[in-house]
């Protein structure tokens, strides 16, 4: 099976003002201060506990209805778990939508309202705006 973490990367990386960091021999995903909102567990690491993984910033209440509903793709991360985090299992055919939607979740908690807004604002000025034509 191929390395899961070249599409995980993609996807991180496409949120705005988003940054690969190696920390704790992994990549973190970080938005623009240096804040992480997720971090990929290899399976070789004692992060991964032999299986790969991705944590992403998730809210407490969030990661316990995610690990009740589906304990075999879920999981409470060790370290960052008690403090809401999510952790995603990626070596049984992972959902990369939902993967994404829970990253691009996990950034919004981190970068806050500013960072959400200026990301709307840049992505509604890039959308080619239509040009109605006058009918005479």
């Amino acid at each position: 099976m191929p390395s899961p973490l070249p599409r995980l990367r993609k996807l991180c990386l496409s949120l705005p003002e988003t940054h690969e960091v190696e920390a704790w021999g992994e990549p973190t995903f970080r938005i623009k201060k240096g804040k992480i909102f997720a971090m990929y567990a290899h399976a070789s690491n004692h992060h991964g506990a032999g299986r790969n993984s991705v944590w992403i910033k998730a809210t407490k209440d969030n990661q316990e209805l995610m690990i009740r509903a589906d304990p075999d793709r879920f999981f409470s991360p060790p370290y960052a778990g008690p403090s809401g985090w999510i952790g995603v299992y990626l070596d049984k055919s992972p959902d990369w939508k939902e993967l994404a939607e829970l990253l691009a979740d996990g950034w919004k908690a981190i970068g806050g309202e500013k960072a959400v807004a200026k990301a709307e604002r840049a992505k509604s000025k890039s959308k080619p705006k239509s040009k109605s034509k006058s009918r005479k």
